[in-house]
């Protein structure tokens, strides 16, 4: 484990840009350090380590992932989610704390919204039985992020969306005390409606003149309908 993530922690040392670091860190908000390695770079980076053959034991990405996640360049937790999305087809059921534990520590919408639609969608699709319960879990914790990741998981879903589960979580969010005022429940509700609007535009419309969204949610619910 300490040859791989010194291995990676040499790559990112050595490709370090400390002025985009700066425009990095002053863009989200001054909450994470950067090294300034920009996206196509640091994929490129980080390419060989995500080969299969070098990839860690199954068994060993709980540790990894959270010896990344707790380092305080941001560049290790975009590694570390994409490391975790490796492992989609192996997921265990224990799987979804480390998701958890991901969505609630070095919180941020960059991750959320990778975490959410790849992450716990993939679980969710292993693990049906568990949805419901995470999900009203999740709506009744007050934790912002986790509420997000039970909006989002569904983003990618298409045609096979839940929309009476979708249906519950906004009714449930926008009826709460946080979730009716946080810019990234109502940023979210109305990126999932938009999403669903290219698959059923008609229910969509339907939804956003029938429910008392926020007018943030209602507009980014509309924003690709034809008028």
């Amino acid at each position: 484990m300490n040859i791989f993530i010194q291995t990676l922690q040499t790559e990112f040392e050595e490709n370090a840009n400390s002025k985009i670091a700066l425009e990095q860190k002053a863009y989200m908000r001054n909450q994470f350090e950067y090294y300034g390695i920009k996206t196509p770079k640091r994929r490129e980076i980080t390419k060989p380590f995500l080969n299969k053959k070098f990839l860690p034991k199954k068994s060993d990405l709980e540790s990894y992932v959270k010896i990344l996640w707790q380092k305080p360049q941001r560049d290790y937790h975009y590694f570390a989610q994409e490391l975790a999305f490796k492992y989609t087809k192996e997921l265990d059921k224990k799987d979804i704390e480390l998701f958890e534990f991901m969505v609630t520590h070095n919180s941020w919408w960059d991750t959320v919204d990778f975490i959410a639609p790849k992450l716990i969608s993939a679980y969710f699709k292993t693990y049906p039985k568990e949805r419901d319960t995470y999900i009203k879990r999740w709506i009744a914790s007050e934790n912002i992020w986790l509420q997000r990741s039970a909006l989002l998981f569904q983003l990618k879903d298409k045609e096979k969306i839940d929309t009476n589960l979708l249906t519950f979580v906004i009714h449930s969010l926008i009826n709460s005390k946080i979730g009716s005022k946080e810019f990234f429940i109502n940023k979210a509700i109305g990126w999932i409606l938009r999403e669903y609007s290219k698959t059923n535009p008609d229910w969509v419309v339907n939804f956003a003149q029938t429910n008392d969204l926020s007018n943030l949610s209602r507009r980014e619910a509309l924003r690709l309908i034809k008028k």
